[in-house]
């Protein structure tokens, strides 16, 4: 009965266990290979924030998809593609491509965005009351691709007549190969029921102007562009400029992957307890003090600090968003909404990463935490404002909406 009710929820978790590992692996070394193979330092982060670029282009075009072919097809399609990066990105390393290496890098954000849509599937295969645990738990795959991913690409980076990191994309490809037969073999379409109220699809105009959704945007755009922000500059910065080991340098991304999903053993049943407008605002602080602690002249600890802090505040401030997006629709609007939600996201979440090599190689790493601050400052007045317009009792989770 558990594996009827839960399948999707089951099989999504353990293809993001692999399929997520791109992420964190590109994160890792992404700026490391810049730095080698770039024209100049200034675009050593290229990648990294082409490959969220990647990520926001593909989007809407994800969402279309899969309204007309199913999530199956649309998440296999998507999987492919990033073997197809993963690959690329080992033969751009060989041949020290930039060019063709900042291509597998927008490649691999197509990849994602098709990820993303795992989220959105696992909402629609539960009860409404049960989609801030179910999410928590499909989250919870991000602490295997935190140690995994991190973990190939370090120990494949040197291999016998190969450049350094060839062997990292290779191990890459073969993770999302994994991911792939997972759905391939055991994920089916599951059937979206539209009731009869949900039928009928109201204006967009009407449906943005809604609150909690203009929460869920804010919120979850604000966890990404920051998060980005920092964590596209800290390797470069710390193993490059600082020169701390590559062995470091995998610890801090580690541990800040890790508590971006860690949380999630018991960030659901927070929100069930304290709200999701008391989660968002928690998350929110959360960022602030990981800017407090990165500022100045940051020893080992100080970037670990920073980045832990960093992770779990886009954990609160994510599944927090998530949860009210996935209330703030009908059934029979859910492509459009998740699609324009995605896009603004993961739009905003480019011009952090994009920012991080500028900010770093002009102004230094205290560029990129000044930086931070006011992304997180527009964020305030949108936060109290709407949690205010929106009724204590429906605020807490939305669930009687």
């Amino acid at each position: 009965m558990i594996l009827k009710n839960y399948r999707t929820l089951i099989v999504l978790t353990f293809a993001q266990c692999f399929g997520q590992t791109a992420a964190p692996i590109l994160v890792l070394l992404g700026g490391i290979v810049g730095a080698q193979i770039a024209p100049s330092i200034d675009w050593a982060t290229l990648p990294i924030a082409i490959q969220i670029v990647g990520i926001a282009s593909a989007t809407i075009p994800a969402s279309y998809l899969m309204s007309k072919v199913g999530r199956k097809a649309g998440f296999l399609t998507g999987s492919a593609l990033g073997v197809i990066a993963a690959l690329m990105a080992a033969l751009a390393v060989n041949r020290e491509s930039f060019v063709l290496f900042c291509i597998a890098s927008f490649m691999m954000g197509n990849y994602i965005a098709f990820l993303q849509q795992f989220r959105f599937a696992v909402a629609e295969s539960v009860p409404i009351e049960q989609v801030a645990k179910c999410l928590s738990v499909l989250m919870l795959a991000g602490i295997v691709a935190a140690m995994l991913g991190p973990e190939v690409a370090r120990r494949l980076s040197v291999i016998a007549e190969l450049p350094n990191y060839v062997g990292s994309f290779l191990g890459m490809a073969a993770l999302l190969t994994m991911s792939f037969l997972i759905l391939l073999v055991f994920y089916r379409n599951a059937a979206t029921k539209l009731e009869d109220h949900d039928s009928a699809v109201r204006p967009m105009g009407q449906v943005f102007r809604q609150p909690g959704l203009i929460l869920a945007i804010v919120s979850a755009a604000t966890a990404y562009s920051v998060m980005s922000l920092v964590m596209t500059a800290t390797p470069l910065s710390m193993h490059e400029m600082d020169r701390h080991s590559l062995d470091e340098t995998t610890w801090v991304i580690q541990s800040h992957i890790l508590a971006m999903y860690v949380p999630s053993f018991f960030s659901g049943y927070l929100i069930s307890w304290f709200g999701v407008i008391r989660i968002i605002q928690a998350g929110f602080v959360f960022m602030v003090v990981s800017v407090l602690i990165g500022w100045g002249q940051p020893e080992f600890i100080h970037y670990w600090g920073s980045l832990v802090f960093l992770g779990i505040g886009w954990n609160f401030l994510f599944l927090g968003g998530t949860t009210l997006l996935t209330q703030s629709y009908r059934s029979s609007e859910r492509f459009k909404v998740q699609a324009v939600n995605d896009f603004l996201v993961f739009g905003l979440q480019a011009v952090g990463s994009l920012s991080a090599g500028v900010l770093l190689a002009r102004i230094g790493w205290n560029g990129v935490m000044a930086f931070a601050l006011p992304l997180l400052l527009l964020s305030v007045p949108v936060i109290y404002f709407v949690s205010r317009s929106m009724d204590s009792p429906a605020s807490s989770l939305a669930t009687d909406q």
